[in-house]
């Protein structure tokens, strides 16, 4: 590193910067970095990650890997990650090399296992659903009584690892596996806060958002800002800056929010990277939430969190038995829409529930940016394999 980058405020392509994963979050992160000049360093056991080609160099190994972590990091100047499901002892042992790893390599632990998740909530008196840890949730499901929401403690990703219970017959196909049961919160709306906290300690959040789930449990769409009251607003920021708070978290952190039927808000889960819900950013907000994730780990003042206009971001998933090349029908006359930005990942494959890109439609309110987003769904939001 070149004298003086040490300084918070100094940064320069001759900073490495490491990202463990080279998926969809680490594309959009390049891509935010390559305004700044600022050059990223990949580790991922695809060849052909949506990372491989654009990143400053790419090296394929296992994430899980802990000499191959090592290895990879050790000459690097920051690492962080997109994605929970790497080796935290590579991670630990990188850290103690005097390499600086963000998120801290203990809250990847915490947060990869729903079950420690669960039990830290309850611990620091964070406001979450009423819940059990279970090794076999068949026989436990049905002792604690239906309906129950049955979580694998590790593994899971976007609507895997996820169901809800809901009759004895369901329960015969629960998951015979380590797994969280919670108890069925009964839904008003879906939240998520994203908050950035820099290692200089200074925090900001975004706009809270709401998101609207598919049959898969995956985001169908979400909208931004999230249609609630400014008492609801403000109490889902704070439960989010709790959790922030609670865990001395430094990086950025998506916090998934349930708005129950009686105006409470619980945690659902969190995620210590950039988050589906918070891709409107690029577009809609001051600045991203992939270039806020660079100024929190280097230290940098964060940026401006205010949304400029209302969005709606609708997921462009793999259809039912896709497997192949992508085919993205639709797409091509929905360009023509003004105000509509298209993303699309650069997965060679597409296969069923596979997130494949996203579309982001700005609007002058809330409600309009909703109908603009439907209005476009059953055209372009299911990819299709040649």
């Amino acid at each position: 590193m070149a004298e003086g980058t040490q300084d918070a405020l100094a940064f320069g392509p001759d900073v490495r910067i490491g990202f463990l994963g080279g998926g969809q979050l680490g594309r959009m992160t390049i891509q935010a970095a390559l305004d700044l000049d600022m050059r990223i360093e990949v580790l991922d056991p695809d060849p052909q990650c949506p990372c491989a080609r654009i990143a400053h160099q790419f090296t394929q190994g296992d994430l899980n890997d802990a000499e191959a972590v090592i290895a990879w990091g050790r000459s690097l100047d920051v690492v962080t990650v997109e994605i929970e499901n790497v080796s935290t002892e590579g991670l630990t042992a990188l850290k103690a090399m005097g390499v600086k790893v963000l998120p801290d390599p203990a809250h990847l632990a915490l947060i990869r296992d729903k079950g420690l998740q669960k039990q830290f909530y309850a611990e620091h008196g964070i406001p979450t659903s009423d819940f059990a840890l279970v090794e076999d949730g068949r026989a436990e499901a049905l002792s604690r009584g239906l309906p129950v929401v049955q979580k694998l403690r590790t593994g899971g990703y976007d609507g895997r690892g996820v169901q809800v219970i809901r009759t004895e017959e369901e329960a015969r196909y629960a998951f015979d596996a380590p797994s969280v049961l919670e108890d069925a919160v009964d839904i008003e709306k879906e939240l998520s806060v994203i908050v950035a906290r820099s290692t200089t300690g200074e925090v900001k959040t975004y706009p809270v958002v709401e998101s609207v789930f598919n049959e898969l449990n995956l985001v169908d769409y979400l909208v931004a800002p999230a249609r609630i009251s400014e008492a609801v607003e403000a109490e889902a920021r704070r439960v989010a800056l709790s959790v922030v708070e609670a865990m001395d978290f430094v990086g950025l952190l998506a916090v998934e929010l349930f708005l129950d039927k009686e105006g409470n808000i619980l945690v659902n889960e969190v995620a210590p990277r950039a988050h589906n819900s918070g891709h409107h950013t690029i577009e809609a907000c001051g600045t991203s939430q992939f270039e806020q994730h660079l100024r929190a780990i280097l230290g940098l003042p964060l940026g401006d969190t205010a949304q400029r206009s209302a969005a709606a971001m609708l997921n462009l998933i793999g259809g039912a038995g896709a497997n192949g090349v992508p085919l993205y029908t639709g797409l091509a006359a929905a360009l023509a829409e003004p105000g509509l930005h298209p993303h699309i990942y650069g997965k060679v494959a597409v296969r069923e529930g596979r997130k494949m890109g996203h579309v982001t439609v700005l609007a002058d309110s809330p409600d309009a940016a909703e109908q603009r987003v439907l209005a476009l769904r059953d055209h372009i939001s299911t990819v299709h394999a040649h």
